[in-house]
Parts: structure tokens; C-alpha cells; sequence
């Protein structure tokens, strides 16, 4: 690989003996690895060889899936660089919990985080580029879980509105990428040797408002893809000096993983419990993790009674054509109507709890259940995607030539004989989108843009 001559020669001081392994490893093959959803139901069973466990993520393995498969599609498996999957690890998500991925697209960390939360507490994920915050929020959707609100603002303006509100922050801050090289070569062309000074900059910024959202004791993991010290090092030096109450967390080093190098940081903190990933010595890409734990004592805040905005409720007409789906359709339904809230024509599951995001930003403001159609109400693909077969009344097994029909946009015919009607079509016992069925044939809802 034709690295930049300024990138080499930073790098030969930096790493001494070891530069020549170092730039070596870019020529190397990039390792793919996947993740399996413990939100879905025996999540297990899949077509793919797991041969190969990662050691520090219980639900990673290392091998890489195809796109195009009824695993992929229905939120079984994700797609993740093996470095990626163990900062989303160290974060420890639990089920109650309420936090932040403040970064969060492509959506591989969000993801991990909803999965170990298991639709329990809040999970909220931002991200401040629109294209990519509809990426993130598709991802998020296919896992199936029902506990995210997905966000597009930025930091300062979150800030504003969650005041010491999360137990945990994640941020993968927008960096210069170097670690991203071998993966990317594309992303060479817009490094320079000033490029991670003026990533630095940004990242404090970005971290300054993160903490303003952290409550007292919380915890705040930083991670990037690069291995410029003024990104990694030299921001976690910044941060013990500027906010003495904050310390290291020390996380777990696993086989072929590094310690951040104090002299990188100009000795000034001890960062032997940070994580450096080189590709010379770990088999993804390159990466640096951080946990920093607010040491401060938990104060009684005095609770306002303040009674809370409630947004965007239903009409009595939604309430009833609602109410008439999940009867005729749902065991027992997992959705109470004061939880529900609707945009437009939008239904949207509003996690319980769930805080006042009515001036900002949002790309889905909780799950999608459907939307409300000329006095009918028409089920999402996302709900689809979040049921089990046991919590609906009317499902239809299909065949995977007929799954496979069904993601091009095609109608499927079937012999069986049943009633006319919405049926969650499951494949080798994975939900993977509504249909109607009408006479024998089931009409496709499988979403355009999705489509195979």
C-alpha cells in the first residue's frame, strides 16, 4: 500500500523498530467479523459456520456474511470489524439503563449496546450527518429492538436537553481514520499531516458537551480508528487534567491488544488500562479505547413535579383502528396505548420513561409500528422485525425460494388454505416482514428501497 510519505515518516519515530511490522500489516487481509442478535428468538441458529468464536465478545465470531441473506436481512447477523465489536463490549450495557451513543453511525455499537440492553431502559442514538442517520436508523431497525430513539442533532444542542441524564456515554468520535487505511484506502486521500490536530480539536469540543450529559458516577467510553496520539493519548490526558473527578477505567487486554503508550501523551497520565489495536499485533483494524468513570459522589437532586409534555398523542379514531389491529392480530399486546405516539400518520412506540425529545431532531423517535391509511391501519416492517411468532396470532411459513421472491418485491402464491388477511411471514423460523394475503397470494410490503 502507497501510504503517505508524512504518515511513514510520523510513524518510524513514533514506533521505532516496530515501524517496518507496522507498515507491513497494510498490505495484509482485512479480517471480517459478525455478530449474532440475542434479541431474536434461538438467534443461534444460523446458516453460517461459527467456527471461529472472538474471544472477548460472547455473540462474535470472526468470518464474514453476506448481505443477502435471510440471516442478515431479518437482524440476525451483523456485519462488524472485529476491533469495532469490543468497544460496543467494554461499555457493559445492562437491561434499565439509560444511554447515549453519541456518534453512532454506521450503528454497529448501537446495535451491540440494544442487544445486551434487552428493550429494557432507553438507548439513544445520534448522529449529526443526515444520510448517515438514516443508514444507522435502518440498522437499528433490523435488530428489532424497541427501546431506541435515533437522533440527528448535535452535541451542543443534546446537551441542552439531557443535563446530567445518562449512565453511560458513548463516543466514537470522528477522527483523521488512519486505522481505516487497509479497510479504506480512500481515506488517505484526504489525510495530511495537520489532519489529526484538527480532528483533536473537534473531539474536544464534542467531548465537552458529552460530559454535560453524563450523570454524577456515570461512565463515558472514547474510542476512534486511528492511531494518531493527538486523537488518543494526548485527549485522554486532556480529559483527566480538565476533569480531575474523571479516572480510568482499566479494561481487559486480550490476546494481540496494547496498552496506550504514556509517552504519547507526553507522560502525563497513566494510560496502562487504555487499549491500543495495531494491526500488526490484532487481527482487525486499528483502533483505541477508553473508559473514564466519574468519581464524584452521587448528590440528591431535589425532583421537580413537574408534569410531562406528552407528545404527539393519538386521535380517538387511531386509538380505536389501533386498538382493532392488535386484537385481531397480536397474543397479547407488548405496546400499551398511553406509550404509543404518532407523527403524521407515523405510529411509534415510545419507550416507557422515555425523555421529551419534542424539540429536536429525530429520525425515529421510538419503534415504528405502522401507519394509519384511509381508516385502516397498515403494520410496519420494523414491527416485523421486532415480534416473535409466539406473540402473534396469524403467521405464515414460507419457503426460502419464497423468501427469496418475496425481497425482490414479488407476490408469493401458497396452496395452503387460510384467511385473507396481515400474516408475519417467517422463514426457518425468523420473522422477516408482513404480508397480506388475498386469495391465495400475498401481497408485497417488503419496503422498495430494501429490496433486493
Amino acid at each position: 500500500m502507497n501510504l503517505p510519505v508524512d504518515f511513514k515518516e510520523k510513524y518510524q519515530e513514533l514506533l521505532g523498530d516496530e515501524a517496518e511490522a507496522f507498515f507491513a500489516s497494510f498490505d495484509g487481509k482485512v479480517q471480517k467479523g459478525f455478530r449474532l442478535n440475542p434479541l431474536k428468538e434461538d438467534y443461534k441458529n444460523v446458516t453460517n459456520s461459527l467456527a471461529d468464536p472472538v474471544e472477548y465478545v460472547e455473540t462474535g465470531y470472526v468470518g464474514e456474511v453476506s448481505g443477502r441473506t435471510l440471516e442478515h436481512q431479518a437482524g440476525y447477523i451483523y456485519s462488524q470489524d472485529l476491533s469495532a465489536m469490543y468497544v460496543g463490549e467494554v461499555v457493559e450495557a445492562k437491561p434499565g439503563e439509560k444511554i447515549l451513543d453519541l456518534c453512532a453511525a454506521p450503528g454497529g455499537k448501537s446495535t451491540q449496546l440494544a442487544e445486551k440492553m434487552a428493550n429494557q431502559g432507553i438507548l439513544v442514538s445520534n448522529e449529526i450527518n443526515r444520510k448517515r442517520a438514516t443508514i444507522l436508523a435502518e440498522n437499528i431497525e433490523r435488530t428489532g429492538a424497541r427501546n431506541v430513539l435515533v437522533l440527528n442533532e448535535d452535541p451542543a444542542t443534546l446537551a441542552q436537553n439531557f443535563e446530567q441524564y445518562f449512565d453511560k456515554i458513548v463516543v466514537d468520535a470522528p477522527c483523521s481514520g488512519e486505522g481505516m487505511f487497509r479497510k479504506d484506502p480512500h481515506a488517505m486521500t484526504y489525510w495530511h499531516k495537520d489532519y489529526p490536530v484538527q480532528c483533536a480539536k473537534r473531539q474536544r469540543e464534542i467531548l465537552v458537551e458529552a460530559l454535560k450529559m453524563l450523570r454524577v458516577g456515570g461512565e463515558l467510553v472514547y474510542s476512534t480508528c486511528t492511531f494518531a496520539p493527538e486523537e488518543d493519548e494526548q485527549i485522554i490526558a486532556w480529559l483527566l487534567a480538565e476533569y480531575p473527578y474523571l479516572e480510568i477505567v482499566p479494561l481487559k487486554h486480550h490476546q494481540g491488544m496494547d496498552q496506550g503508550v504514556p509517552a504519547w501523551a507526553n507522560g502525563e497520565a497513566s494510560l496502562s488500562g487504555t487499549v491500543r489495536l495495531m494491526p500488526h499485533h490484532f487481527k482487525g483494524e486499528g483502533h483505541f479505547i477508553a473508559k473514564l468513570s466519574d468519581t464524584r459522589p452521587a448528590q440528591v437532586k431535589k425532583v421537580k413535579n413537574k408534569k410531562k409534555k406528552r407528545q404527539a398523542s393519538l386521535s380517538t379514531e387511531q386509538i380505536n383502528l389501533w386498538r382493532e389491529f392488535a386484537d385481531n392480530f397480536l397474543v397479547e399486546s407488548p405496546f400499551k396505548v398511553s406509550e404509543l405516539r404518532c407523527y403524521g400518520d407515523h405510529l411509534y412506540y415510545y419507550p416507557k420513561n422515555g425523555p421529551d425529545i419534542s424539540k429536536l431532531k429525530f429520525m425515529r423517535p421510538g419503534l415504528l409500528l405502522g401507519v394509519f391509511k384511509k381508516k385502516r391501519f397498515e403494520p410496519s416492517y420494523t414491527l416485523a422485525l421486532a415480534l416473535k411468532p409466539a406473540e402473534v396470532k396469524a403467521t405464515l411459513n414460507l419457503t426460502r425460494s419464497q423468501w427469496e421472491q418475496y425481497v425482490t418485491g414479488n407476490t408469493v402464491s401458497i396452496a395452503e388454505k387460510k384467511k385473507n388477511g396481515w400474516y408475519l411471514l417467517i422463514c426457518d423460523n425468523k420473522p422477516f416482514a408482513f404480508g397480506k394475503l388475498v386469495n391465495g397470494t400475498v401481497k408485497n410490503f417488503f419496503p422498495k428501497g430494501l429490496r433486493f
